[in-house]
């Protein structure tokens, strides 16, 4: 198993979600070679991301709370390391 505290930042973010939301469906898709030299992009080519979350606990949850429960799993990378991300956040069966 990958040392979280040295992996790539794709899989830490597949991890944080994994372990809040238990998705029946993942996808992190890093669109940081999108936006090489825009404001935001530190370098790194890990700043910009996409999620694409599929998770029972978005049952009977609004898009904004969707959005919340991700942004709470990733509170500190998205203070610190993600300058944007996309969110794409669905239920089963929707």
């Amino acid at each position: 198993m990958t040392d979280l505290a040295t992996a790539p930042l794709g899989e830490i973010i597949a991890a944080r979600l994994t372990a809040a939301l238990a998705p029946s469906h993942l996808e992190v898709i890093n669109d940081s070679h999108h936006h090489a030299g825009h404001m935001g992009d530190d370098g790194t080519g890990e700043s910009h991301w996409t999620v694409m979350v599929e998770s029972p606990a978005f049952s009977g949850v609004s898009r904004v709370q969707r959005q919340r429960l991700i942004n709470n799993a990733l509170a500190d990378l998205l203070a610190t390391r993600i300058h944007a991300l996309a969110i794409k956040a669905r239920a089963p069966g929707e």
